[in-house]
């Protein structure tokens, strides 16, 4: 009995290890959005390079350990730390027509997490890039167009077409994030487990 119990209790408490590795990414997203922002078109989101960190979270620590990197890094923010790019808190991103795009953090780490676990150990380039793509674009691109349609007069094609200024960036990012995956990987076999 008590090594099911124990096991219960591995497959949701997280290591030292975890919990060193999740700081460690939590921290990569607060220095990534050290080069500020930049604000495009009337929607007033801006490009940061913190999403950057958001599809590494998911693509190198996994479901599990990059949403909880994810998460600590938000709750850091909703309690005043300005650690979102130009100096701005949770509060302040969440009361904006760009708090979407925030909280599509979470699941974008989530999707790439988990579809990232099913390609390894190999970690094939495509798959990598394609798994990124998805979750660090069409994942977030949804929650942000969804923000925007709550929080703003936008209807549905302005909300989804203020996406394409963010494109180019976005892919270089994912790029980035697919070699730096690959090359984790390579060194750290098991990095992610169930």
């Amino acid at each position: 009995m008590d090594r099911v119990e124990n096991a219960r209790a591995s497959k949701v408490a997280f290591s030292a290890r975890d919990l060193a590795q999740i700081a460690v990414f939590a921290a990569l997203i607060a220095a990534l959005g050290l080069p500020g922002a930049i604000t495009v078109g009337f929607s007033g989101v801006p490009i940061t390079v913190q999403t950057l960190g958001v599809i590494l979270a998911g693509a190198v620590l996994g479901a599990r350990k990059g949403t909880a990197a994810v998460l600590v890094f938000i709750a850091l923010t909703l309690i005043g730390l300005p650690l979102l790019s130009g100096g701005r808190t949770g509060l302040t991103a969440l009361a904006s027509p760009t708090a979407g795009y925030l909280l599509g953090w979470i699941p974008a780490t989530l999707v790439i997490g988990l579809l990232t676990y099913r390609i390894l150990p190999k970690y094939p380039l495509v798959l990598g890039l394609l798994i990124n793509a998805f979750g660090g674009l069409v994942v977030i691109y949804l929650c942000g167009a969804i923000g925007l349609l709550v929080r703003t007069d936008l209807d549905l094609a302005h909300a989804i077409s203020t996406n394409f200024a963010f494109i180019p960036g976005d892919l270089a990012k994912v790029v980035v994030a697919t070699v730096v995956a690959k090359g984790v990987h390579r060194a750290y076999p098991g990095l992610i487990r169930a």
